[in-house]
């Protein structure tokens, strides 16, 4: 087991990749450093492999396919996250090292939206949609992170070996953030300068697609990880709708003592009728949650005690 694993994934960064290696090395002397090249055509493995680091090959495109190997391939006590592009300092590196190590957090994020990133990030789609992920997530899931898509983070063992890789893509430092806070893990921030991508190097996130996918993941996993307020709000919405075409049906029948609107009133039954399916849903998947939840913290104690048998050498 490594002490410490600088994990790095990365897509054709032949610009960025033997820097961001020698400076990272440089920051952490006792971490091995790991690049997983994920298909590039520029050479970026080479390069990584002549600048000192390890390098290992992720067949299935995507950023998501690439961290799930590394998270199953690497057993260290703290792991270090960060992209090849350049765009993180080294020099962050020790403090949120040594607040997995020495402090016991799970994860440390680098946040970037405290400090440079709107001034250095020249795509204004990104700093709104990097504004909207934070607000969206923390508003949902009642949390306190304050970059929900950074790649610079520190991890410790019971993290990494605990989370369920789910996403393919950039979606997965959204999936990261959710499972953390929903886990009741600890999470730490660490304020990190941001510099933009030097000139002739090309973002692989995709503004409108990823952007799109990372909103679709934050209501796949606030369904899945808060049934009960995602269908009782679904449930809500549907009363509201019934009752909405009801009142108008109720007021004619008081009046007159006729119902001229058959078919609206059978819709209204109708629509409260999955009103009712949708509330009753939340709860029996709620009550799965829980389970899932018990089951959870009994898997964490058992990958705790595996850490601290590793740890005594038994």
């Amino acid at each position: 087991m490594d002490q410490i694993a600088v994990l790095i994934p990365c897509y054709n960064e032949s610009q960025s990749i033997a820097k961001v290696v020698r400076d990272i090395s440089a920051a952490l002397p006792e971490a091995v450093v790991y690049v997983y090249d994920n298909n590039s055509t520029d050479g970026t493995g080479e390069l990584a492999r002549q600048a000192g680091a390890v390098v290992r090959r992720e067949y299935r495109q995507g950023k998501g396919n690439v961290i799930r190997r590394m998270f199953r391939e690497i057993d260290a006590q703290c792991y270090l996250m960060l992209d090849g592009d350049d765009t993180y300092p080294a020099d962050a590196a020790p403090e949120m090292v040594r607040l997995v190590l020495e402090q016991g957090a799970d994860m440390v994020v680098g946040d970037r939206l405290s400090s440079t990133y709107f001034q250095e990030n020249k795509r204004p789609f990104h700093n709104f949609g990097n504004s909207l992920v934070r607000a969206s997530i923390n508003g949902l899931f009642h949390s306190d992170i304050r970059d929900i898509m950074t790649g610079y983070r520190a991890f410790s063992y019971q993290f990494v070996k605990t989370f369920p890789v789910l996403s393919a893509g950039f979606e997965i430092e959204t999936e990261m953030t959710i499972h953390a806070v929903d886990k009741k893990m600890y999470v730490e921030n660490v304020v990190v300068d941001y510099r933009d991508r030097s000139e002739g190097s090309q973002s692989k996130l995709n503004t409108y697609t990823d952007g799109a996918k990372v909103l679709m993941t934050i209501v796949r996993l606030f369904r899945s990880y808060c049934p009960l307020r995602f269908f009782g709000l679904l449930a809500l919405l549907l009363a509201a709708v019934s009752v909405g075409l009801f009142i108008p049906i109720l007021v004619t029948y008081v009046q007159t003592g006729l119902v001229p609107r058959f078919p609206t009133l059978i819709v209204s039954g109708f629509v409260m009728v999955a009103a009712l399916m949708s509330l009753f849903c939340g709860l029996l998947l709620d009550n799965v949650r829980q389970k899932d939840c018990r089951d959870f913290e009994f898997k964490l104690q058992q990958v705790h005690d595996q850490y601290v048998r590793w740890m005594n050498g038994l």
